[in-house]
């Protein structure tokens, strides 16, 4: 595989994280309308009337398109620009890491400490991607 391949691995099995936590939440949603557990009336208009259970999938999910977002930028204009490297490589792998830990503690036992170290991670990496970008394109070359 290409130095490019390994650097847009990590983008693929985060669309899959996406897609998985997506299933979950679809899932976790209908089975508490069809239980009773919520009306539909109710959250039509207010999210916050899922049950807890239910609504940390729809907060993991939202999740996933705030600080990823800054992750597929900074990859994209890697790509474009031709600058990938294993420096960059290293770094999209352990972002990918930090978000599959996160969203798993985050729909587990949702252990608040462990979810912001993940978090924490996960935006520190961004960081320093967005960093090393930056030194390739204006300083290293």
């Amino acid at each position: 595989m290409t130095v490019v391949q390994w650097l847009l691995l990590p983008a693929f099995i985060h669309v899959a994280l996406v897609f998985y936590v997506g299933g979950r939440m679809g899932r976790a949603r209908f089975q508490a309308a069809r239980q009773g557990r919520v009306k539909v009336n109710d959250i039509a208009n207010d999210g916050s009337k899922w049950p807890d259970d239910v609504r940390k999938f729809a907060n993991n999910y939202q999740n996933q398109f705030e600080v990823p977002v800054l992750f597929y930028a900074a990859l994209a204009l890697i790509v474009a620009t031709g600058l990938a490297d294993w420096v960059a490589v290293a770094l999209a792998w352990v972002f990918v890491a930090s978000r599959v830990a996160h969203t798993f503690i985050h729909i587990g036992r949702n252990i608040i400490i462990r979810r912001f170290q993940a978090f924490l991670l996960s935006f520190t990496v961004a960081v320093l991607l967005w960093l090393w970008f930056g030194l390739r394109l204006y300083v290293i070359g």
